[in-house]
């Protein structure tokens, strides 16, 4: 063993770590090693000093923690980067004289270029693209003080920009499709883009009168407070092009608001009104903005943009994230592209192809995220594989493993779910994670006495309050070591009937279970709402993918085998009631009867045949051992991803709306109606660049009293001081 150095360092030395001092001695810097002189350079030698201390560090006399520490106090990052250059390039490329600075760009010319045009009440954007240089080389100029402030020029009234009617758009939106296309009338911008001289178009509104679906924009400081934005440059990326990522997700935005349902719906809709309320000449092309779903898809990360989404809305309201709402919705495929699995549609009772989408949500209907199976594996699976696992780690408020241990009873959250999970095996996967199970009581046969029944008031969560005849009863799913503890509460109903409702979760209060589980009924109504008002049944890519070989499904050979011996049956039952039938005829003819008997045993020994087989045969077996044309596959899911987190946030942004538009109202299905009519009014458009402003006038509503809540509605908006996201400037809301 190699002997340690002996506790001797110079007077005067700071000590950092265990072995190493640094004196400062007559202009140099001496770096000992216990009482050994290892290094020194002139004080003031960086190259120098970081040689001593990354030599120092490499062979091993001192740590990179001990050099964090005072007195050094060198961050971790910075020693790392000397370590790798020590071993990229040597010791010696610490004392490589810099290479020659390469010319500025922000020359002084084109910084006082740059100072005349902002002073002119132009967008930092525009004025790089004016002058030739980054956007991000200009802004990084303006932080240091690279360009010199000027003072505001003045603007008097009679230059202010006249607003254009909608004819004037209109027949300038048709002139330009004899050159680049129809509403294109920034060709500069678009060539540019083109070229690679600019990195995209500029937001840029334009006074304008009467814009069809203007009052869009009243929804769009909803859309950004629910996180449309914050994937940007994190999951979502797009490369330079006309449209960014941030103009693609305000159309996707505002086409969910405006009820525009697929990409082929913008035919229908004048491009360059639309494209006036982004602050563009148009909106994307149907091709295009297909082309720009896929890119934003494939080259970012929509499942992870919508666990942060659900992150964020949960940590926003704790209350209601402790308990989830879980159900599936079958999208049902009417395509032929695709060889999808079938699957019981209870809404069809039938069993079409088709993938179900499990969706989590809260009470009052609006969701957290969305799971797709394209093999549906049932509820139980999906829960334990997909849904949990993201609920540990999102859910906010969880008890710490300490409170789990010191009380049994505790549980981390609440799931909500219908009578296809109330099974003692999952209710008690869960519980073994301290998962609390809420649901209907499958096969109740036994009735409680109305005596145990007391009339209770039960507080909803969605608001107000309804009385119950309600008893509760500690029982046990099953029997021996294996029975499980639940809290069963019952129902009376006016009829006598009584519903059953059993939860894992045993302190919660009988008024909260019943609450909580008859508000399940939220997800029934947000499926309905969704359908016919943000499609999320339609398709947005066509084709399909291949699944993963190792997956197991039904064996068709085994489907066919059950199908036939059900049949097989059916027959044996129809033939044993036709025997019976002439039995009791008074015995019937001889003939008839001992050829039925005849026909019978054939087709009990058929029977027999068929149950060999089947059991005989595998019921489930992987994909790759099928043959190719009988193979499963499955819709492209990140496109499907991506929209549907947009719509997600497009129906909270919608319900954040509704609930200020209540104060107001009476019935949210009317609050509902109007702010879907709030959306697709139009609107005049009056930016102003010298107060850094956005006004946006609503046309009037079909009667005085709804102009009066949307005017209130308005008014908070205002209050708000909402900037536009590009251009930052304050948008202000009011009626016309």
């Amino acid at each position: 063993m190699r002997q340690s150095w002996l506790p001797g360092f110079p007077d005067g030395a700071q000590k950092v770590g265990e072995g190493l001092a640094i004196l400062e001695k007559d202009g140099q810097a001496i770096y000992f090693v216990g009482g050994d002189n290892y290094f020194s350079h002139p004080v003031g030698d960086d190259a120098g000093r970081r040689f001593a201390l990354t030599s120092l560090m490499e062979n091993g006399h001192v740590k990179a923690v001990e050099l964090e520490r005072p007195p050094l106090c060198i961050p971790h990052r910075t020693l790392m980067n000397w370590v790798g250059q020590s071993r990229k390039a040597g010791p010696s490329s610490f004392f490589r004289p810099a290479a020659a600075n390469r010319p500025r760009i922000m020359t002084p010319d084109k910084s006082a270029e740059c100072a005349r045009l902002l002073s002119e009440g132009k967008r930092p954007a525009e004025v790089a693209r004016q002058v030739g240089v980054q956007e991000s080389t200009l802004r990084k100029a303006i932080r240091r003080q690279g360009v010199p402030q000027l003072a505001p020029l003045p603007q008097d009234a009679g230059e202010l920009e006249a607003a254009s009617t909608k004819s004037e758009r209109s027949r300038a939106d048709a002139e330009a499709a004899a050159g680049m296309g129809t509403a294109c009338t920034r060709a500069d911008e678009r060539i540019q883009t083109a070229l690679g001289l600019a990195t995209g178009a500029t937001t840029r509104f334009e006074a304008s009168q009467d814009v069809a679906m203007g009052g869009l924009l009243a929804g769009l400081p909803a859309l950004c407070a629910n996180g449309l934005l914050t994937g940007l440059d994190r999951h979502l990326k797009l490369p330079r092009g006309f449209y960014s990522a941030l103009h693609i997700l305000l159309v996707l935005g505002f086409m969910a608001l405006g009820r525009i349902k697929r990409p082929e719906h913008l035919r229908q809709t004048s491009p360059g009104e639309l494209g006036k309320v982004i602050g563009l000449d148009r909106v994307p092309e149907v091709r295009t903005l297909r082309e720009k779903i896929h890119l934003l898809a494939k080259t970012g990360d929509p499942a992870a943009w919508m666990r942060d989404l659900a992150k964020l809305w949960m940590e926003s309201e704790p209350e209601e994230a402790g308990y989830l709402y879980v159900d599936g919705h079958v999208r049902v495929y009417h395509g032929e592209q695709a060889r999808l699995s079938k699957r019981y549609v209870s809404r069809e009772r039938l069993c079409l192809r088709g993938t179900t989408d499990y969706w989590v949500n809260d009470a009052l209907g609006r969701p957290f995220f969305v799971v797709s199976q394209a093999l549906n594996d049932g509820l139980a699976e999906t829960l334990l594989k997909d849904i949990v696992p993201q609920l540990l780690e999102i859910v906010p408020g969880q008890p710490t493993p300490a409170e789990l241990d010191a009380d049994p009873t505790l549980h981390r959250f609440v799931m909500v779910f219908d009578r296809e999970g109330a099974t003692q095996s999952l209710l008690g996967r869960l519980w073994k994670q301290r998962i609390g199970a809420l649901t209907y009581r499958k096969n109740v046969k036994d009735l409680w006495s109305e005596d145990a029944f007391q009339e209770q008031e039960v507080h909803l969560p969605a608001g107000g309050s309804t009385g119950m005849k309600l008893a509760m009863r500690e029982t046990r799913l099953g029997t021996g070591d294996s029975s499980l503890a639940v809290t069963e509460v019952r129902r009376l109903t006016q009829t006598g009937h009584q519903t059953a409702v059993i939860t894992t979760a045993r302190q919660l209060g009988n008024t909260t279970i019943a609450g909580r589980m008859f508000a399940r009924w939220c997800q029934e109504n947000y499926f309905a709402y969704m359908m016919e008002h943000y499609d999320i049944d339609g398709l947005l890519e066509y084709g399909d993918e291949s699944l993963p070989g190792t997956h197991q499904v039904v064996n068709p050979r085994w489907r066919e085998l059950d199908k036939a011996v059900r049949q097989t049956r059916q027959s044996e039952r129809k033939l044993q009631a036709a025997i019976a039938r002439t039995a009791l005829n008074d015995g019937g003819e001889i003939q008839k009867n001992a050829e039925s008997v005849e026909a019978l045993q054939a087709v009990q020994a058929e029977l027999k045949q068929l149950c060999s087989a089947r059991k005989a045969s595998s019921r489930k077996v992987t994909i790759d051992s099928l043959p190719e044309a009988e193979r499963p596959t499955q819709l492209p899911p990140l496109n499907k991803m991506l929209c549907d987190a947009v719509k997600m946030v497009a129906y909270r942004a919608e319900t954040a709306m509704v609930a200020l538009l209540r104060r107001h109202l009476k019935k949210e299905d009317d609050a509902r109606a109007l702010i879907r009519e709030l959306f697709v009014s139009s609107a005049d458009i009056e930016p102003n660049a010298l107060a850094n402003t956005l006004t946006i006038k609503i046309h009037r509503m079909a009667s005085p009293a709804h102009d009066r809540a949307i005017a209130a509605l308005l008014d908070e908006l205002t209050l708000q001081d909402f900037p536009h996201p590009e251009t930052g400037a304050k948008m202000i809301f009011a009626l016309v």
